[in-house]
């Protein structure tokens, strides 16, 4: 059985404010897609990586993969319209065992630890799809421009990545996502969707996804730190 980690980094960043993807900025002269990169080649659970990204940025991932020695990335593969069909086109263009674990993870989460995709990899195994979620702590409303109500968070949580899945079962419920022409948020709303269970297991607050300066100022302070 093996693991492949699929990681889109096909998005516009229309959110960030630049007319550069989020995931092509550099930090400290690296790009936040090699430090994501970085995590999975590092991870002895993970024997693969496919990268979905535009062509525009093929030559340019390619060279600096080579340059940081990501050499479990087999392939990057041409991005999709949304990003559900970025992972699509990663997902069929390799061959697998229904049993395989698939790892889906944002191209800008670049402070996922080991310890954590560890977990949630083992834990795949186990219950065969997972999802990272942090339990949610603050107060919930609902409302518009003032508070309509409060939202009873004992059950509410924040979805991350990675979200891990067997093989077979992404497969088979994406595909029936694109012939009834459904579009998710995310992976395990499709599998979900299709009628499995999805187990969750815990995340962390530093695995925060980078959609805005404000983050990217974070990630600069916390890169600092551990150097």
């Amino acid at each position: 059985m093996k693991t492949v980690a699929i990681i889109p980094a096909g998005g516009q960043g229309k959110r960030f404010g630049e007319s550069l993807p989020k995931q092509y900025h550099q930090i400290n002269g690296k790009e936040i897609l090699i430090y994501t990169l970085e995590i999975f080649q590092h991870c002895s659970l993970v024997d693969e990586i496919v990268v979905a990204a535009q062509k525009d940025f093929f030559n340019l991932i390619k060279e600096r993969t080579d340059q940081y020695q990501i050499t479990k990335m087999k392939k990057i593969v041409e991005g999709g319209k949304e990003r559900q069909d970025s992972v699509y086109n990663a997902l069929v263009s390799f061959e697998a065992d229904k049993n395989d674990l698939i790892a889906v993870h944002d191209a800008a989460r670049p402070l996922l630890s080991n310890e954590i995709l560890e977990n949630a990899l083992k834990a795949a195994k186990i219950f065969d799809n997972i999802l990272v979620c942090l339990k949610n702590s603050d107060t919930l409303i609902k409302g518009k421009d003032v508070v309509h109500s409060y939202i009873d968070r004992e059950n509410i949580f924040h979805v991350q990545t990675p979200q891990i899945f067997r093989y077979e079962i992404l497969k088979k419920s994406m595909g029936l996502a694109l012939r009834e022409n459904f579009y998710g948020t995310d992976e395990s709303m499709l599998v979900v969707r299709a009628g499995y269970n999805v187990k969750i297991v815990a995340g962390s607050v530093l695995n925060f996804k980078i959609t805005s300066q404000e983050d990217v100022e974070m990630f600069k302070k916390m890169i600092q730190e551990k150097l």
